[in-house]
C-alpha cells in the first residue's frame, strides 16, 4: 500500500485550506519550498508552513528546493514540518543538515535530481528516513515523468534493503494514473501527485485510488 503526499504547488493558493481539506485522508502533504536561486523558481516560505500547520494536522512533507538548507531547516522544523526533505546538490555539507534535522525532532531527507547517480545518496541513507528521487527536474510543476528514473528507485530499494529497511523512497514528478503504479511497482512508497490530484473534480479519489496501490 502506498502513501500518497499531495502536493499543495498545484492547488489553489487562493483557497489553500479548501483544497487541503479536499485531501485530508491522505498519508502526507508536501510541501514545495522554492528559493529562486537553487530551481529557477520561487515558491512559498517560512509563514505559509505555519499557516498551514494551523489549519490541518496532516504530516507535512516539506521539500527544500533551496541552495542552503542548513540555513533554514530550523525554521522549517519551528513552522511545524514533521519532514524536511532537502537536496544532497545543495551548497551545505548534508551530514551536518541531517543531523540540524533530526537535533529539531524531526524526520530528514535527502532529494536527488535526474542527473545525479542513486550511488551519491547511499553514504546517508543508513541515517535518513526518506529518499526522495526526483522524476523529473525541480522547480515546475507539470512536467512529463521520466520512466528511466524507475531503475534509481529499484536500486536504492535493493541497496536499502541491508542498511535501512525502514526507509521510505518518494518519487515527485509527473505523477499520475498511469505512472503511479510503476513507481509503486519499482519500489516507491510515497507518491508526491500535484496536478493529478488537485485538477480532479474530487481529489480525495485520486487519494484513494493511489493508496490503494
Amino acid at each position: 500500500m502506498a502513501k500518497v503526499s499531495p502536493s499543495i504547488l498545484a492547488a489553489d493558493f487562493a483557497n489553500l485550506e479548501r483544497d487541503i481539506h479536499k485531501v485530508s485522508g491522505a498519508a502526507m502533504l508536501h510541501v514545495d519550498v522554492m528559493d529562486g536561486h537553487f530551481v529557477p523558481n520561487i515558491s512559498i516560505g517560512v509563514p505559509v508552513v505555519e499557516s498551514i500547520r494551523k489549519c490541518t494536522d496532516m504530516f507535512l512533507d516539506v521539500h527544500l528546493m533551496i541552495s542552503h538548507p542548513k540555513q533554514y531547516a530550523e525554521q522549517f522544523c519551528k513552522a511545524g514540518a514533521d519532514l524536511v526533505c532537502f537536496h544532497l546538490e545543495a551548497e551545505d555539507d548534508v551530514q551536518e543538515t541531517i543531523g540540524l534535522i533530526r537535533s529539531c525532532g524531526k524526520k530528514a531527507a535527502v532529494s536527488i535530481k535526474p542527473q545525479t547517480p542513486v550511488e551519491a545518496v547511499y553514504p546517508f541513507v543508513k541515517d535518513l528516513d526518506m529518499v526522495l528521487v526526483m522524476t523529473v527536474e525541480p522547480g515546475f510543476g507539470g512536467q512529463k515523468f521520466m520512466p528511466d528514473m524507475l531503475d534509481k528507485v529499484k536500486a536504492l530499494r535493493a541497496y536499502a534493503q541491508n542498511v535501512n529497511p525502514a526507509l521510505d523512497i518518494e518519487v515527485d514528478g509527473g505523477i499520475n494514473f498511469e505512472t503511479a503504479p510503476q513507481a509503486a511497482a519499482a519500489g516507491a512508497n510515497i507518491l508526491v501527485a500535484g496536478s493529478c490530484v488537485f485538477g480532479a473534480e474530487e481529489p480525495s479519489k485520486v487519494v484513494e485510488a493511489f493508496t490503494a496501490l
